[in-house]
């Protein structure tokens, strides 16, 4: 196995979290990229009207992620626990218990998209035009549901037991079908048919499957403690102790996805009151922000995943050893990428956008809310070390509150006294705000709290 349970002991534990975060922080990043080659590809050999209707599925696939995330979370910590306890037949339970889960959730989502379709996009309020394009694409997609769960979440227990390396080379052959396969697919190379629209949905589904089929084998091969053999597959069913936990621990997660995404609309509909410029460089600005959370959130999930194998192990005393690893992490890496970027701000601007004068505002934007992101990361590892614990109401509340309480009326509020400027303002505010909440519910009351086992 890649890892175990005494690496948490190691003296220089910091070489052993860091050997985890850089797999990790690679995949977060080939998974963002595989969806901006995929519109490339759309775009200049289908045109505007394809994108837009493969735009058309992007909330549809946020609620998708909001489920399978959620649970996958959920597991991973009470796989992570498992792992620390060196209970392997736990392990095999709990992964049975999720891989069901997704399974019926996956095939549900899968019927509705085949027969219902139509009738979510016309919900959705889709431009008539581009329904004939929309819609085969959407049924498609849907159809694949069962694969992308299973993908996300087999990667997600992985990690669970300390592999961050498989998880990152079965995205890495997931990106490789999809740029292979779907520049084929529409274009009809090597004589096959042209299949237009529905080239990128079926590449994808291709990648999930030709994933899943080389972790069947590599797995098994490597002997690996979660291999899909006859003694896991036995699991793959309900057990209903396991699966509350999962509930429980999931969807306050889910919940928070959600939260954030509608927040997100709100903020896009007080920019794009400032013009065509202005939702430019908010796109472009965007885009860097995500680059540097990227490595934020993957410190945060090596955190969880550290920390629960400690309270698994019986070590509650080690969380401290994770804590302090994870937040230095985070001020060394995102710090520095920070740093980064305020120095090749013009530069980053450029790749987005060739307009002198959005560039600049891009760059003014970039130096309001740059700094606040090492805050942003302080806050996620805060709240997935109380995760691991099974803390997750608390964190979720705060999440929400920072939202409603801080980013929309600051962001509209704010807006009207400094212009566009003003809502990368309250974006910085939000940031800062939600790891001071976070940093005081751990420091002076869940670290009073007696730590519980929770397999």
């Amino acid at each position: 196995m890649p890892a175990r349970p005494d690496m948490l002991h190691q003296p220089k534990f910091w070489k052993v979290f860091l050997i985890f975060l850089g797999p990790l922080i690679l995949t977060n990043i080939l998974q963002n990229l595989s969806g901006t080659i995929n519109t490339i590809f759309v775009g200049q050999m289908l045109g505007v009207e394809a994108i837009a209707a493969i735009s058309v599925f992007f909330p549809i696939l946020f609620l998708l992620l909001a489920f399978v995330i959620g649970l996958s979370t959920g597991a991973t910590v009470l796989v992570g626990q498992a792992w620390g306890a060196k209970d392997i037949e736990k392990v095999r339970t709990i992964v049975g218990a999720l891989l069901f889960m997704t399974l019926i959730g996956g095939s549900i989502i899968a019927f509705l998209g085949v027969f219902f379709a139509k009738e979510i996009l016309l919900l959705l309020g889709i431009d008539p035009k581009i329904m004939h394009l929309a819609l085969p694409y959407v049924q498609w997609m849907l159809m694949s549901s069962p694969f992308l769960f299973i993908y996300i979440t087999y990667t997600s227990i992985l990690r669970g037991v300390g592999d961050s390396t498989t998880p990152l080379m079965a995205s890495s052959l997931t990106i490789i079908v999809g740029v292979i396969v779907t520049p084929v697919l529409i274009g009809g190379y090597f004589g096959l048919p042209k299949l237009g629209i529905i080239a990128p949905a079926i590449a994808s589904g291709l990648g999930f499957i030709s994933t899943l089929a080389f972790l069947y084998i590599y797995l098994n091969k490597k002997d690996h403690a979660l291999r899909p053999d006859s003694a896991l597959i036995q699991h793959i069913r309900y057990h209903p102790q396991f699966s509350r936990s999962i509930l429980r621990l999931g969807v306050p997660t889910g919940i928070q996805m959600v939260t954030n995404s509608v927040a997100g609309l709100v903020v896009i509909g007080l920019v794009n009151q400032h013009g065509a410029h202005a939702t430019a460089a908010y796109g472009a600005v965007n885009q860097v922000l995500n680059y540097i959370q990227f490595p934020a959130l993957s410190i945060a999930i090596a955190g969880s995943i550290f920390a629960a194998q400690a309270i698994g192990a019986g070590k509650s005393e080690l969380l401290a050893k994770v804590t302090r690893t994870a937040l230095l992490s985070n001020i060394v890496i995102t710090g520095s990428l920070v740093l980064l970027a305020y120095i090749c701000s013009k530069y980053l601007m450029a790749l987005f956008i060739t307009d002198p004068s959005v560039i600049e505002l891009g760059q003014q934007l970039l130096f309001i809310v740059l700094w606040s992101i090492i805050f942003f990361g302080a806050s996620a590892i805060f709240a997935s070390i109380m995760r691991a614990s099974g803390t997750v109401t608390v964190p979720m509340i705060f999440n929400i509150l920072s939202i409603l309480l801080i980013e929309v009326p600051c962001a509209y509020l704010f807006s009207q006294w400094f212009g566009l400027q003003g809502i990368w303002y309250a974006l910085a505010l939000t940031f800062f705000s939600l790891c001071l909440m976070q940093g005081l519910y751990y420091q002076f009351v869940w670290k009073k709290k007696t730590i519980e086992i929770l397999i």
